[in-house]
């Protein structure tokens, strides 16, 4: 069975209009095309990944590789059903920019890190940020879903292309089983992210080949999605361009991803608690307090002695 051809860019753009012509930030449209034989989601995320950019002082290349990992991830938050469902990608190559996590829940508040966010690298060969190079070529790309049962889906593939779009196409046709399209991208400039956003297409299960062959098609036509967002359009209009469908069903437009952690001293004492008592006793006696640093927010937690004493004495 064909599956879809995978579209990746570095893109998107900072105020999308709806259609009603009214201009918004970050927001996610659902919609279906092609007499309903797929399902669209597409997102603009030009807010939420500048304030990672802001928060992690990455590099632009770094940028571009976790702003496509969170625009991933907001996609596939928008699809959650429980309010205690979340996602969480992981992403770890041989490449220098070392592991990436994104975490996204049922209100599609997403928090995301990387491992070296000041990794650099030259341009690739068609000028632009080499993301696959900074992620490398070998590794995996590992999806769990904890939506309430009694234990969580784990996806697992190995890399592919390290540009993050082709991977995550592959991991819905290979775990998923869905015959899937997938646009990523991020464009920086000398100001921050200018625009950030993508698209997720997957097929029906009873899609002929002949309708995939058509939205291939529409999706090559359509062009590269940086263009599209660069012009202006707005996600109704990408989808209408991408599955070639001018009658494309919108289905849902209320979404609205941030980019917020949700950490806590409390949660972060919950951590340390889980920390053997001896271990504690060497903090105490070594540093006599402990300073521990949010890796999704870089929020600092003090702990004076007499915090970790307490811990000692609840364990």
């Amino acid at each position: 069975m064909k599956g879809f051809i995978l579209w990746r860019e570095n893109t998107a753009k900072r105020l999308f209009k709806t259609d009603g012509g009214i201009e918004m930030t970050d927001y996610i449209v659902h919609a279906s095309g092609a007499d309903n034989q797929v399902r669209i989601f597409a997102a603009s995320t030009r807010d939420l990944v500048e304030k990672a950019r802001e928060i992690h002082n990455t590099s632009p290349v770094a940028t571009a590789a976790l702003g496509r990992l969170l625009t991933m991830g907001v996609i596939m938050g928008s699809d959650l059903k429980s309010e205690k469902d979340n996602i969480t990608l992981q992403i770890k190559g041989d490449g220098p920019i070392g592991r990436m996590v994104a975490v996204v829940n049922k209100n599609l508040q997403i928090k995301g890190m990387v491992e070296n966010p000041q990794v650099d690298a030259p341009l690739n060969e068609f000028g632009k940020l080499d993301v696959g190079g900074v992620v490398g070529y070998n590794g995996y790309v590992n999806v769990i879903k904890d939506t309430g049962l009694k234990e969580p889906y784990i996806g697992v593939i190995p890399i592919s292309s390290g540009e993050i779009a082709e991977d995550f196409a592959r991991y819905f046709t290979e775990s998923e089983q869905t015959r899937s399209a997938v646009a990523l991208g991020v464009l920086v400039d000398k100001n921050g992210v200018k625009k950030a956003g993508g698209y997720l297409l997957t097929a029906m299960p009873d899609a002929t080949d002949e309708d995939i062959t058509k939205i291939e098609k529409s999706i090559f036509e359509a062009g590269a999605i940086s263009k599209m967002l660069d012009d202006n359009l707005s996600l109704v209009e990408i989808a209408k361009k991408v599955t070639g469908d001018k009658n494309v069903k919108v289905i849902q437009t209320d979404m609205h991803p941030i980019y917020e952690c949700d950490c806590s001293k409390e949660k972060i004492e919950k951590a340390l608690q889980a920390l053997d008592k001896n271990e504690i006793n060497k903090i105490i006696e070594e540093d006599g307090k402990a300073e521990i640093i949010c890796h999704f927010c870089n929020k600092k937690y003090l702990f004076s002695k007499e915090d970790l004493i307490n811990l000692v004495n609840k364990n």
